[in-house]
């Protein structure tokens, strides 16, 4: 690498730096109100006492030994004019403070400016409001950088301008000056304690609210695979019972009905195998990466991995309750369209969970599905004749329950109920206006 690779990147690091530091390490302070009014305090409080100070002081001499036997004495500004200099001087120099937060290096620039020019027999008109205004630009200034590569200025300057004669400190004050900054430590110290316990309250408290979030999501997914999963289940081995039982009876009179009814059986199971892998796998679905073992296996698995059905699978529903001998008139009105999948769940299972209950609870009936989309609200009902009561007369509920669940979800309601002429009802309404 010869010298002027070398010199040329120095250069550049040089200037990515200088970019860089005129950059804001993060977005200008927000003080709050307590903050606002504690820098105005202080403000006003340095204020009165240096603005006491220059006129209790105006017209003196001070007298000052710069070697043994050698005196130096150094007027201090007198009269109206001399008195209000340095009161402006004062009430600049201090007044600034109030913003020290918000505009750091504002304050500075303008405190430096009103003690460069502070005369030196009365330097502590605005030393003092110099020393905290140093202090704020380092602490709250959003440059960092490029404030503590400039904060040596402007002590340069106050330093060895023309005016710099250190402030003395009167004898009645040391004790003060010693209990003063003790007394801001101390109370740093206790303010930084509270903010880090109330900042682990939040965090605790954040925490816990998490824990109770996931508690609760889990709990309603438990809720929802319980209810796919009664679904499933009703329905299908609802329609295998019948059609076995149906098989038993006419397997020595009718060997080909009977024939029939079994291969309904078997396609109802397959059926509830296929909805029963689609609600497990979405519990079990493996992760990326894991071995392929039994893939012939896992290749069924995965085909009959089929979506959630929907009102287009009606048909298919019909025909396989149709096969276990209820007959089932279906019914379409209105133009179908396309509609969110979970509102197409929540309609199909309304119609399987009324045909099932009428599979149940009234053999011999006949029934109804009417499915009407309307430009405001989609219209499902299930009608049955009435029939008489089959084993599983006595149901739990949960699958209504279930519905009204799941309908509210969208916005929808449920209504069930006897029939006037005879037979059950039910209707399911969800509307549409925001599809």
């Amino acid at each position: 690498m010869d010298a002027g690779t070398t010199l040329e990147r120095l250069r550049e690091a040089a200037r990515r730096t200088v970019r860089d530091a005129g950059l804001p390490s993060g977005p200008p302070l927000r003080p709050t109100r307590r903050a606002w009014q504690f820098d105005a305090v202080v403000a006003l409080v340095l204020g009165i006492a240096t603005v006491y100070y220059g006129i209790d002081n105006a017209g003196n001499v001070v007298v000052r030994e710069i070697a043994p036997g050698v005196e130096l004495v150094i007027p201090r500004p007198s009269g109206p004019g001399g008195l209000a200099f340095m009161v402006t001087l004062a009430v600049v120099a201090s007044g600034a403070l109030a913003l020290r937060r918000r505009y750091p290096l504002a304050v500075l620039c303008v405190v430096t400016a009103a003690t460069l020019a502070t005369p030196q027999s009365v330097l502590r008109l605005t030393f003092y409001a110099f020393i905290i205004a140093v202090y704020s630009a380092a602490v709250y200034s959003p440059y960092r950088v490029a404030t503590l590569a400039a904060l040596p200025l402007p002590v340069v300057l106050v330093g060895t301008s023309g005016n710099s004669v250190t402030p003395i400190v009167p004898n009645e004050y040391i004790a003060l000056l010693i209990l003063v900054p003790m007394a801001v430590a101390a109370v740093g110290l206790r303010t930084w304690k509270l903010r880090t316990d109330e900042g682990r309250g939040r965090l605790s408290a954040l925490e816990r609210e998490q824990a109770a979030a996931l508690r609760r999501a889990v709990e309603h997914e438990r809720a929802r695979i319980a209810r796919e999963l009664h679904d499933v289940v009703t329905h299908n081995v609802s329609v295998m019972i019948i059609q076995a039982g149906a098989a038993r009876k006419i397997m020595k009179t009718s060997p080909e009905e009977a024939d029939e009814a079994l291969l309904a059986v078997e396609a109802g199971g397959r059926a509830a195998m296929t909805e029963l892998r689609h609600v497990m796998g979405l519990l079990t679905m493996p992760d990326e990466g894991e071995g392929t073992d039994g893939g012939a296996d896992q290749g069924d698995s995965a085909a009959e991995l089929a979506p959630q059905p929907g009102l287009d699978q009606l048909e298919t529903l019909v025909g396989r309750v149709r096969d276990s001998g209820l007959p089932v008139d279906l019914t379409v009105t209105g133009p179908p369209r396309p509609l969110p999948p979970g509102l197409e769940l929540a309609a199909y299972r309304v119609v399987q969970e009324a045909l099932t209950n009428t599979v149940k609870h009234a053999s011999g009936a006949t029934a109804a599905v009417t499915v009407e989309y309307g430009p405001e609200r989609l219209r499902v009902e299930v009608t049955d004749t009435g029939g008489r009561p089959g084993d599983a007369s006595v149901g739990s509920g949960r699958g209504l329950i279930g519905l009204r669940e799941r309908l509210a979800v969208h916005d929808g309601t449920l209504t069930t109920g006897r029939r006037l002429t005879g037979g059950y009802r039910v209707e399911a309404l969800i509307p549409l206006e925001a599809l």
